[in-house]
C-alpha cells in the first residue's frame, strides 16, 4: 500500500535531540499527522507522566476535568488519574470498574455514570490492544455537549496506542520494570491487607455491638447493620477485584503461553508438548511476565539446534515456588554460556530465582527456571548476631564489591547483570541492613569480616 501526502511535511522530532515542551492539544479538524504527532509525543513521556501528556492532548477535542484508567497489564499501579487534584483525589478504581466491565473495545461510549460520589457526564474508551483490556475514561463538566463520532475516533487510537506501549513493557518483563513493578507489589500487597485486616475488624466489631439484645432502637439498629453489611461487601468486593489485576490464575497465565508459543512451531518439524500447571492458584503478575518472556527467551535458543524432534514446555506450581521447564531431545549441548543468560538472569535476580541447566549428552537439555512467589521479608537482627545473615547471595556479592569502593557500572560488569538490578539489590541491602548510605553498608561489611 502507498500513502500520498500532499502539502507541507512535517518531522517527528527524535527523542534525543527534542526538547522537552508542553504537550500540544488536539483540536477538531486536524490532520491525520497531527494525530500521529501526538500520538508520538505521549508515549516517549515517562511513564508517570504518559497518562497526564495524554489528558492534555485531548482537552480540545474531547474536554474534560480528569482522566482516569483502568489497566490490567499494570501489575503494581493499574488505578491511576490525572487532572485537578482534588476533584481526581475523589475517583475510585470503583467507580470505574461497572464501566470497564460494560465497555466494548473500539467503541467509545459517552453518558452519565457515577463518578466521585455524583452522577456526571463522561466519555469512555476500552481496548482490547492488551490481553485483559484497557480502560480510559474522561470525566466531564456538567455543560458538556455530545463528542463528534471523529473526535472519539482518534481518542480511541491514541488510547489503543498507549495501551499497546504499556503492554509491551509488561511482556517483555524487562528488569528494570519487574524490580519497580515487584517492590510496588510487596508493599501494595502488604498495604491491602493491613487496611483489609483492620476495617474486617472495625466493621466486624461494629455488627457485633449493633446485632446486641440489648439495643432498644430496632429501626436504627437494622439501618446501621444495612450499613455495615453493604461496607464489608464493598470491601471485600475491592479487594478481589484488586487482586483480579495484581494476579493471574496459574492455568490462565500458561495458557497465554502457549498461545505464544504455537506460531514459532507452526512450520517447523519440531513438536511441541505443552505441560499446562494443575493449578488454579493465583500468581503475581509480574511473575507470570518473567515466566513467560524466560521461556520465550530459552525456546528460542533451543530451536536453533539440530537432530531436535521435540520440546517440551512446562509449568510447576506450588505454594512456594513457580517451575517453568523446557526440555528437549537435541544434542545435549547447551550450557548457560550458550543460552545467554544475562537478561534472564537479571530477570530472575529481580525476583529472586534461579536457572538451572542439566545437559546429557545425547539425550537433551532440560532447563528450568525457578521463581519464587513470596518475597520473604528481612529477618530482624538480634543483638549480637551478624547483620549480614538477612542478605541473599547475590545481595552478598554486591555489597562484597560495593564493599570495595566498586560503582555500580563495574559491579554490573563482574557479575554480568545490568546497572538497574545492581541499583536494585543495592537499595534491597540498605533496607535489609537498616542504613541510610553505600558508606554505613561497606562500614557493617568491614566490622563483620
Amino acid at each position: 500500500m502507498e500513502l500520498t501526502l500532499t502539502g507541507s511535511v512535517a518531522f517527528l522530532p527524535t527523542a534525543a535531540t527534542a526538547a522537552p515542551a508542553p504537550a500540544r492539544a488536539l483540536a477538531p479538524g486536524d490532520t491525520t499527522l497531527a494525530a500521529l504527532t501526538a500520538g508520538y509525543d505521549v508515549i516517549r513521556q515517562p511513564l508517570g507522566e504518559i497518562l497526564p501528556r495524554l489528558s492534555a492532548t485531548l482537552a480540545e477535542l474531547v474536554p474534560h476535568l480528569a482522566a482516569a484508567e483502568l489497566s490490567t497489564h499494570c501489575a503494581h499501579s493499574p488505578f491511576k488519574t490525572a487532572g485537578d487534584a482534588d476533584f481526581s483525589a475523589r475517583i475510585s478504581a470503583a467507580d470505574l470498574e461497572p464501566l470497564f466491565v460494560a465497555g466494548v473495545p473500539g467503541r467509545p461510549w459517552q453518558g452519565t455514570a457515577r463518578i466521585a460520589g455524583a452522577e456526571r457526564s463522561v466519555v469512555a474508551v476500552m481496548t482490547d490492544a492488551t490481553p485483559r483490556g484497557a480502560l480510559l475514561v474522561l470525566v466531564r463538566g456538567d455543560e458538556a455537549t455530545p463528542v463528534d463520532a471523529s473526535a472519539l475516533a482518534v481518542t480511541q487510537a491514541l488510547w489503543s496506542l498507549v495501551a499497546a506501549h504499556f503492554d509491551r513493557f509488561a511482556s517483555e518483563a524487562t528488569p528494570g520494570a519487574l524490580a519497580r513493578s515487584r517492590a510496588a507489589a510487596d508493599t501494595r500487597a502488604r498495604v491491602m491487607a493491613e487496611l483489609g485486616e483492620t476495617h474486617s475488624a472495625a466493621l466486624t466489631g461494629l455488627l457485633g455491638v449493633l446485632r446486641s439484645r440489648n439495643l432498644d432502637d430496632a429501626a436504627a439498629r437494622a439501618t446501621a447493620t444495612e450499613l455495615a453489611v453493604t461496607a464489608l461487601i464493598e470491601l471485600r468486593a475491592e479487594t478481589d477485584r484488586d487482586k483480579a489485576v495484581a494476579e493471574e490464575r496459574a492455568d490462565e497465565a500458561f495458557a497465554r503461553l502457549a498461545d505464544a508459543l504455537r506460531p514459532l512451531l507452526r512450520h517447523s518439524p519440531v513438536r511441541l508438548e505443552l505441560g499446562a500447571p494443575d493449578s488454579a492458584r493465583r500468581v503475581a503478575a509480574d511473575v507470570a511476565h518473567a515466566a513467560r518472556a524466560i521461556v520465550r527467551a530459552v525456546l528460542l535458543t533451543v530451536l536453533e539446534q539440530e537432530t531436535m524432534t521435540r520440546v517440551h514446555v512446562g509449568w510447576q506450581v506450588t505454594e512456594q515456588e513457580l517451575r517453568a521447564t523446557v526440555r528437549d531431545d537435541g544434542p545435549g549441548a547447551l550450557s548457560m554460556c550458550s543460552l545467554g543468560p544475562a537478561r534472564i538472569s537479571d530477570r530472575l535476580d529481580v525476583l529472586g530465582g534461579r536457572l538451572d541447566v542439566d545437559a546429557v549428552p545425547g539425550w537433551g537439555t532440560t532447563v528450568t527456571a525457578v521463581i519464587p512467589l513470596t518475597t520473604p521479608d528481612a529477618p530482624a537482627t538480634a543483638a549480637g548476631t551478624d547483620p549480614l545473615t538477612s542478605l541473599g547471595a547475590r545481595e552478598l556479592e554486591v555489597l562484597t564489591r560495593l564493599a570495595r569502593g566498586h560503582r555500580n557500572r563495574q559491579i554490573a560488569q563482574e557479575l554480568h547483570i545490568s546497572e538497574s538490578t545492581v541499583k536494585f539489590h543495592v537499595a534491597k541491602i540498605l533496607t535489609k541492613l537498616g542504613v541510610g548510605s553505600r558508606g554505613e553498608a561497606a562500614a557493617l561489611f568491614h566490622a563483620a569480616a
